[in-house]
């Protein structure tokens, strides 16, 4: 018996090792003519982490409004599958994201294929030795779920895709900063928690025809730590070097005409503010790498391009992660130091420009025969240079003297500031002890614009006006956010009312530009006559503004409420921005 047993196993053993199936997406399986739902997502999650079992975990970092759970798949060789572990071992890590715009969902297939290779060892080799992939394949899930066929009309496949915005139809990729969506502030949650060095966020562009097929647009590079931008500048080189030698047609930039349909007008290169992710992250300084191929490319191709930029991304980062690092733990420790600097609140493109060779396509402008307008129609079939101007040099458009101190939050506005910065992990605290008459700098506004519409939910608002010295009351209880911290940039373009992308500006603080009380205009009248009587000063301030302003003098109701501001009764909160500045850090 021993010995039939004996022989059997060594029979066994002499059998040629059976390779296990391979694991394929049912975009593979169509030849990338179709993507497959979120099930599969699911599933390939699970079957990855069982595969790879000590180089991949299955994570759910939330769940969406309509209940889906949010999944990403942590890859490493590195023996850091934890966040906790990753910091121990001062791992880099990389965050790549796919479907942030589910009809955009090249991401996911090109992600599941590069992360395959990777695993197997036949692309990127060795490089989960030394570096930790955080993939989200689909950030928007409800929206993947939301599928047709014409969801993308200008994009060549897949046959059917997912939508743009969120089941509660929010656009993620304007939401980094205000966080409204829940699933925004699970992926806020998620980057706490790994502070991935680069975050890549991948895209599909919309636009005219062409024949580049990818752009690589990444921050710190204008913007942003020097420290940062200089290594962002060479990290977007080298991917655009990658690229080339793979066959693509790469640009730097994102290819959007400065005036629209018309390619004679050129392109203009620019800082994305940080509702975008790629403005977003230089503000936490890290990397933020927007990764756009081009819509009239079939979906085989831009899988192609968007598996080698993966690949090349995790290759660089398996290379130059640790010393990425280790400009970021120093421009953490410089933004700390901001207070009391010069900080850019918005950037733009100067006129300065230079002609380029772009690959575009022959083209026409004529006259549409159903809309009127003028319209430009590509011939595909003809390859044409345009020589075209780009405005390529980034300067800053607007900037503020960040202070010494911090920022001051009265109690009445406390919760909703402190939900924002808590979503960021941004540092704060709340005084215990009121401070009467405390030597702060307010923000009066001259001017408020409205917007006529809403914008994400949000009436926007725009403010002109200046900080100045002001002696105010501190009420026990207010917040007060320093300044010294590594994520300063964050907070000035948070806290700063004419930050593109502050409260002020989502429209978190409109009521305090709301006149609430009024003058009827027969008190108005008899405190008019009384000024003028009793106050020479009024009364000449009056009489020269009615000589020298036409409008002021022909308008009954800004006469009288030249006297209301000077009157008693004048609500001076008004225009008043409920945020304060301070030079030192009250005690």
């Amino acid at each position: 018996m021993r010995f039939r047993l004996a022989a059997s196993l060594i029979a066994a053993l002499s059998l040629p090792v059976m390779a296990a199936e391979p694991i394929t997406t049912h975009a593979e399986r169509s030849g990338f003519t179709q993507t497959g739902r979120y099930a599969e997502v699911e599933s390939l999650c699970t079957a990855y982490a069982e595969r790879w079992p000590d180089a991949v975990r299955c994570e759910t970092f939330g769940r969406t409004p309509e209940g889906r759970p949010m999944l990403a798949l942590v890859a490493s060789r590195s023996g850091a599958l934890t966040a906790a572990d990753a910091r121990r071992r001062g791992t880099p890590v990389l965050l790549v994201q796919g479907g942030i715009h589910a009809g955009e969902i090249d991401g996911k297939d090109a992600g599941f294929l590069a992360l395959r290779e990777m695993l197997d060892g036949t692309a990127a080799k060795g490089a989960l030795e030394r570096v930790v992939v955080v993939f989200v394949p689909v950030f928007n899930v409800d929206g993947h779920e939301r599928t047709g066929r014409w969801n993308r009309p200008n994009q060549r496949g897949p046959e059917e895709m997912g939508w743009r915005t969120t089941a509660q139809n929010l656009n993620l990729n304007r939401d980094y900063v205000k966080a409204d969506a829940p699933e925004m502030q699970a992926m806020l949650r998620l980057v706490d928690a790994w502070d991935p060095i680069a975050y890549t966020d991948l895209h599909v562009t919309d636009g005219a025809q062409f024949e580049h097929d990818i752009s690589i647009n990444l921050e710190p590079s204008h913007s942003g730590d020097p420290g940062l931008r200089k290594a962002g500048v060479a990290l977007r080189d080298a991917l655009l070097a990658d690229l080339t030698r793979q066959g693509s047609l790469p640009l730097p930039f994102y290819p959007s005409f400065v005036e629209y349909d018309n390619p004679a007008s050129g392109f203009e290169d620019n800082v994305a503010t940080p509702r975008f992710s790629h403005g977003y992250f230089p503000l936490r300084n890290r990397f933020g790498v927007l990764v756009e191929t081009h819509s009239w490319k079939d979906y085989p191709t831009r899988v192609r391009i968007t598996r080698n930029t993966i690949v090349a991304l995790v290759e660089h980062a398996a290379k130059d992660g640790a010393r990425w690092r280790v400009l970021a733990t120093k421009a953490d420790a410089a933004a700390a130091q901001l207070g009391g600097t010069v900080v850019p609140l918005d950037y733009k493109a100067t006129d300065k420009a230079r002609t380029i060779a772009f690959r575009g396509y022959a083209y026409t402008r004529t006259p549409s025969e159903v809309s009127g307008a003028l319209m430009t129609r590509y011939d595909e079939r003809t390859p044409q240079v345009w020589n075209i101007p780009l405005r390529d040099d980034v300067q800053p458009q607007l900037q503020v003297t960040a202070p010494r101190g911090g920022y001051i939050v009265p109690p009445a506005h406390a919760a909703l500031v402190s939900a924002w910065l808590t979503r960021h992990g941004i540092t704060f605290r709340t005084l215990d002890a009121a401070r009467p008459h405390a030597d702060v700098e307010v923000f009066r506004a001259t001017k408020a614009t409205f917007g006529t519409g809403t914008v994400e939910g949000h009436q926007r608002l725009a403010l002109e006006g200046r900080w100045q010295h002001e002696p105010r009351d501190i009420p026990a209880g207010a917040l007060y956010v320093p300044i010294a911290q590594p994520k300063a940039r964050l907070v000035v373009a948070i806290l700063e009312p004419q930050a593109p992308d502050s409260i002020a500006a989502w429209g978190g603080f409109n009521t305090a530009f709301e006149r609430k009380e009024y003058m009827e205009e027969y008190v108005a009248e008899d405190v008019a006559r009384a000024m003028l009587r009793d106050d020479p000063a009024v009364a000449k301030a009056f009489n020269e503004r009615l000589a020298t302003d036409e409008a002021f003098a022909r308008s009954p109701a800004a006469r009288l409420e030249f006297f209301a501001r000077r009157h008693s009764s004048w609500d001076e909160r008004l225009d008043l921005y409920p945020v304060m500045r301070s030079d030192v850090e009250p005690h």
